[in-house]
């Protein structure tokens, strides 16, 4: 773990590490922090942490090993991400997300927190994403819902409500079907 103050190595010249009250990000062993990404303090993430250029990962949020947050993803605050997620480029977590192990979250896919914007006053709630789901590129995910394990998203889906272990959830609304054969089981990054 790096030490208050203490820029690791991994971390380029042209990434911001946030300081705020004396704190300063806290990583693992072995960070990659690419070009023009910020890291707010008060973060605390992993080993082998990676991001793309310009990744934001806001104050509050707690991350596993082999981590990684894609190039202009952002993670926007007090998100929980487990071990080996992958968050693609473009990707979106809203405040209050939570993500288990071996999650993919793909291209320029969106997670939502607040169930009227700018309507009325309400509490943000953010969605969670079990170990080893799957989300395709520009799926949205609204807030609150919980996609169980081992579920698979499809890309362009918008999912309004809760998707059961082991299910596909396709379709705008999404509907819920039988997960296909060769998309069962967990996700493997390596």
């Amino acid at each position: 773990m790096t030490e208050v103050g203490e820029r690791p190595s991994g971390i380029e010249e042209d990434a911001t590490l946030r300081e705020r009250d004396g704190r300063t990000p806290t990583f693992g062993r072995d960070p990659t922090v690419r070009e023009g990404t910020v890291v707010y303090a008060d973060v605390e993430v992993g080993d082998r942490f990676s991001t793309g250029h310009h990744a934001v990962v806001r104050e509050g949020t707690r991350a596993g090993d082999d981590v990684l947050v894609g190039t202009n993803a952002v993670v926007d605050g007090a998100c929980t991400l487990g071990d080996e997620v992958s968050l693609q480029t473009g990707a979106y977590l809203p405040r209050n997300t939570t993500l288990g192990d071996r999650v993919f979250v793909g291209p320029h896919a969106v997670l939502t927190n607040d169930p009227a914007p700018l309507r009325r006053e309400t509490t943000l709630d953010g969605p969670t994403l079990e170990a080893d789901v799957s989300v395709g590129a520009n799926a949205t995910i609204l807030p609150g819902v919980t996609v169980g394990e081992g579920a698979f998203v499809a890309a362009n889906a918008v999912v309004t409500e809760d998707v059961p272990p082991e299910t596909l959830a396709i379709g705008a609304p999404a509907r819920h079907e039988q997960l296909p054969e060769d998309l069962d089981g967990g996700n493997n990054r390596r």
